[in-house]
């Protein structure tokens, strides 16, 4: 179990923020030794109490942003040639990353054999531009680039999760389990996050219901109270990608007590860029929770520990985010 400093109790239901859930804060084991090499070493760190969103901002919540303030998505502006040379002409138009599966089963390094750019896909039309979210005002918003999560949190006075806040938050409150709720994955058979049930890229049986995004509060919440911090949509976090974590400091091979870092906010954004492509210079942020396409065949990162790259440019129909607030802290 993480450990909450004893001063950091849930403040009264007068003193909550709309629609936020108190995180008590405290020391915790981060990251895993188990699973994909980006995920290690595990390393123990601290936060502070704060408040998250209890889901992830819906499509009504960005609706009305959107309204208030008359705010284009990266995605619905066509991209500066200028920030892109080299690239061709034709292919600088607004647009987004969008989900399509295969017709059968694919090379699983190539990725774009299933994601393809494009043109009039939004936050708006998630699936493209003959799509809508007519029904969909409870499911998350997707489509968002980095720049456009910053400006909703500026606009409701909140602020992104580092990654750690993020880890710690989603683990519920228990310290040391493969999945946010546990060690087995569907417990007595109960599906308790959208990912993907079938062969990747090209089958999803759909066993959870949800072949896409699913309703913010369709699975049940984990201890802490917040929904969809696995599964359905990845989340944006403040940190800049790093390859690995830093592992902590030890003496005579055990952890230094005086040095667990607290409130860490990750790696230096120099390192950050994409090694595998040394002419793209884009930074990269921690994506954490992984989403609905994550399959045990491809993509087992449906974990607190999961992190993932994202380029701050980059919007896609899998990728959403939540805020949290540490200017209101319990007494």
């Amino acid at each position: 179990m993480s450990t909450a400093a004893p001063s950091a109790l849930d403040p009264t239901a007068a003193a909550r923020p709309d629609g936020m859930i108190w995180i008590p804060g405290g020391a915790f084991r981060m990251g895993s030794d188990q699973h994909y090499p980006e995920e290690a070493p595990v390393h123990r760190v601290a936060v502070d109490g704060f408040w998250l969103d209890r889901t992830p901002v819906t499509n009504r919540q960005f609706k009305a942003f959107v309204r208030a303030t008359g705010h284009k998505t990266f995605a619905e502006i066509p991209p500066d040639p200028k920030d892109y040379p080299g690239a061709l002409p034709h292919m600088l138009f607004a647009g987004s990353l969008v989900f399509t599966p295969t017709s059968g089963p694919v090379d699983l390094r190539d990725w774009s054999q299933w994601w393809q750019f494009t043109k009039g896909a939004d936050w708006r039309h998630p699936a493209g531009p003959k799509s809508n979210i007519n029904a969909l005002d409870n499911h998350p918003v997707v489509h968002v680039a980095y720049r456009d999560t910053l400006a909703y949190a500026q606009w409701v006075g909140k602020e992104l999760p580092t990654e750690a806040e993020w880890e710690f938050a989603a683990r519920g409150g228990v310290e040391d389990k493969e999945f946010a709720w546990g060690d087995e994955f569907t417990p007595d058979g109960k599906h308790m996050a959208n990912t993907w049930q079938g062969d990747f890229p090209h089958r999803n049986r759909n066993d959870d219901g949800f072949a896409r995004t699913s309703p913010v509060t369709a699975f049940p919440p984990n201890g802490y109270g917040a929904y969809d911090m696995i599964g359905n949509t990845w989340e944006w976090t403040t940190d800049w990608y790093s390859q690995k974590h830093e592992a902590e400091k030890t003496e005579n091979g055990s952890p230094k007590a005086c040095c667990v870092p607290e409130n860490p906010r990750g790696a230096p954004e120099q390192g950050s860029y994409d090694p595998l492509q040394p002419q793209i210079r884009i930074p990269r942020k921690v994506i954490k929770g992984g989403s609905h396409l994550c399959a045990p065949s491809y993509c087992r990162r449906y974990r607190p520990a999961a992190r993932h790259a994202e380029a701050v440019d980059t919007s896609t129909s899998h990728v959403g985010f939540r805020c949290v607030l540490r200017e209101k802290r319990a007494p």
